[in-house]
């Protein structure tokens, strides 16, 4: 393993990683050495992918985080303080997307829950980092957004609005913390290979179309989302910040989405 990518003793918290593209993050964020704790709503999961860390020779602890809750995104926060003296790196991943439909037609609850779990929710984890951010003069916030955010999307408008929010925070933070040496930036997956997409990957009619018109002609995994990831968080990307990384084998550039 080059040093040029190592984590070797970063602290990273990471939310919605008991599986999919958070689970493929805290799984090489270990193996470049980091100290990696676990975050999701469900404990055992979490417990399942600590294990997975352990048994590989890495250092990592899981913490039950539901994100629609302030007080719990503060306290996962002073957990990794009183776990590991530090933060260096958070990754807000955590997300829903309750409704699928007309946005003419949405019940108010529901979007309400969209933007609290996809926005503000990211939103209370960074303003409870950055004070630990700011300690290490240094440090890195990556948020999860999506190509959603970076276009209009049928029956998905409540969780595009929610995802081009996540784009002005990571740009309006990354402007407020640049003089603590704090880059925040964010990712920007098309159809990725997870639980998530899975209602969008297991229908046979969408793959096609998007394999048809993908210039990679394929949907992505979740490595190469963590692979992404790991560039934002170690030395090679400390002068890149305020900048979404899009990865969606060129569905964008190619007109469609």
């Amino acid at each position: 393993m080059s040093d040029f990518f190592d984590l070797k003793n970063k602290v990273a918290v990471i939310t919605g990683s008991s599986r999919g593209i958070g689970k493929a993050i805290a799984l090489r964020f270990s193996e470049f050495g980091a100290k990696v704790i676990i975050s999701s709503r469900k404990i055992d999961s979490c417990k399942s992918v600590e294990n997975e860390i352990l048994k590989n020779g890495g250092i990592a602890s899981s913490f039950e985080c539901n994100i629609s809750s302030k007080t719990a995104c503060e306290e996962l926060i002073n957990y990794a303080k009183q776990k590991y003296g530090k933060l260096d790196i958070l990754v807000c991943n955590a997300a829903s997307n309750p409704y699928y439909g007309k946005l003419a037609e949405i019940p108010d609850e529901s979007f309400d829950k969209i933007m609290n779990n996809n926005v503000k929710s990211n939103l209370w984890l960074c303003k409870s980092s950055i004070p630990l951010l700011k300690k290490n003069k240094s440090g890195s916030i990556l948020i999860v957004s999506s190509i959603a955010g970076l276009q209009g999307v049928q029956n998905l408008g409540a969780y595009s609005i929610s995802k081009t929010a996540d784009i002005g925070l990571i740009r309006s933070l990354a402007v407020e913390l640049g003089k603590y040496k704090i880059t925040v930036n964010g990712l920007c997956p098309g159809i990725i290979k997870t639980d998530f997409a899975r209602a969008l990957w297991e229908n046979p009619k969408i793959l096609k179309d998007v394999e048809s018109y993908a210039p990679l002609k394929r949907i992505g995994s979740t490595d190469e989302v963590a692979g992404a990831a790991i560039l934002l968080a170690s030395k090679p990307g400390a002068f890149i910040t305020g900048q979404v990384i899009t990865m969606d084998g060129g569905v964008t550039i190619a007109g469609r989405g």
